[in-house]
Order: structure tokens, then C-alpha cells, then sequence
């Protein structure tokens, strides 16, 4: 089990399971775009691609899923928030711009002995392209 505590932790943490989601997304055939793609209004953890689209991918982790699992968290108001992060990106990035996109999550719950991958495609569809 991974204990994160004091300064910085989350942070950390959070690093350590995007970077454990890049690598399980890689080994799934997919391709890195970009990393941490910030901006004002948020960030997305990871934007990949496979042989036709674009991949937004949201890394969640919950130490503990007694009142939701690390899925359930991408909230609504989450989900706005990423796509108008991804459409600030491909506003940015004219080359991606005409790829069909999706979002996607990577979820891990600690409450489980070994905390493996949860991969869900396409969790929800932008309407604002």
C-alpha cells in the first residue's frame, strides 16, 4: 500500500498514478500527445492517440472509495471543465484538431489488496465541438 502524507503528497501521488496510468495505456498500443496539458481553467492528465482519435484521459485515485470510488468522482462539473480543456488543446494544436476525440478514465481504488487499472473509454461525450 502507498501512504502519502504532509507536504507535497498529493501532489506526488497523483504523479505516481498518472505516470502508472501512462505506462498501462502505452502497453494497450495507444500513443502520448501530451502530459499535464494546464491551463486556466484546468488541467488533463494525459492526452493520448490511438490509430484514429484522440484520447483525453483523466487519472483518478481514491485511497479509500467509502463514499465513491475513484470513477465515480469525475463529476459533472468535472467533465465541463475537461472539455473545455480539450478544446482549448486542439484550438492550440491545429494538427489534432480534425481527429475525433473521446474522454476517458483510469481509475484506482487503494481498497483493493493490489490496485489495478480501471480502464473506462469514452466515459462522456463532449457537445461542445
Amino acid at each position: 500500500m502507498l501512504c502519502f502524507i504532509n507536504g507535497g503528497s498529493v501532489h506526488r501521488a497523483g504523479q505516481y498514478w498518472e505516470q502508472q496510468a501512462e505506462a498501462f495505456l502505452l502497453k494497450q498500443g495507444l500513443s502520448l500527445v501530451a502530459r499535464n496539458f494546464l491551463t486556466q481553467l484546468g488541467e488533463i492528465d494525459l492526452i493520448m492517440r490511438d490509430e484514429s482519435r484522440l484520447i483525453f484521459v483523466e487519472v483518478r485515485y481514491r485511497r479509500r472509495s467509502r463514499f465513491t470510488s475513484a470513477a465515480g468522482s469525475v463529476t459533472q462539473q468535472k467533465q465541463k471543465r475537461l472539455e473545455k480543456c480539450a478544446k482549448l488543446f486542439r484550438k492550440q494544436h491545429q494538427k489534432w484538431s480534425d481527429l475525433p476525440c473521446r474522454f476517458d478514465v483510469i481509475a484506482y481504488d487503494e481498497d483493493s489488496q493490489v490496485p489495478n487499472a480501471i480502464w473506462l473509454c469514452a466515459v462522456f461525450e463532449s457537445t461542445d465541438w
